[in-house]
């Protein structure tokens, strides 16, 4: 995997969080409980930037599980029987895995596409 600036300082379970920190930022995954943290597909993240201490979040989904969501769906009835996907704060990645997942974060950052991408949270 290629270095894109977010060599995780610490990286802990905080009660149900997985929470990974960066020089740049603190990422707080939500995995399900028992889910090997390198094969996570599908999760909820907020982002805490450490230059402002501004919040954001995504649900960052694999490619892989965005296509079994849509196969599953026809059954279902979701997504008009699996015809489309869409979610207001979702991130398509290729890879699955916190570390890879955080490495996009990074990414996103360095690219400039971070606060495009992420949905902010209220500072309250």
């Amino acid at each position: 995997m290629t270095n894109v600036g977010a060599e995780a300082i610490d990286q802990a379970w905080d009660g149900p969080w997985y929470r990974v920190r960066t020089d740049r930022f603190e990422a707080s995954f939500l995995p399900n409980a028992g889910e090997a943290l390198d094969a996570v597909c599908n999760v909820d993240v907020e982002v805490t930037l450490t230059a402002d201490g501004s919040r954001w979040s995504a649900t960052v989904f694999t490619l892989a599980e965005v296509e079994r969501l849509m196969e599953t769906w026809p059954r279902t009835g979701e997504g008009l029987s699996g015809r489309y996907f869409w979610c207001s704060d979702g991130l398509m990645v290729r890879d699955p895995g916190i570390e890879s997942m955080t490495q996009v974060l990074a990414g996103l950052l360095d690219s400039g596409d971070f606060t495009q991408v992420l949905q902010r949270l209220s500072d309250e």
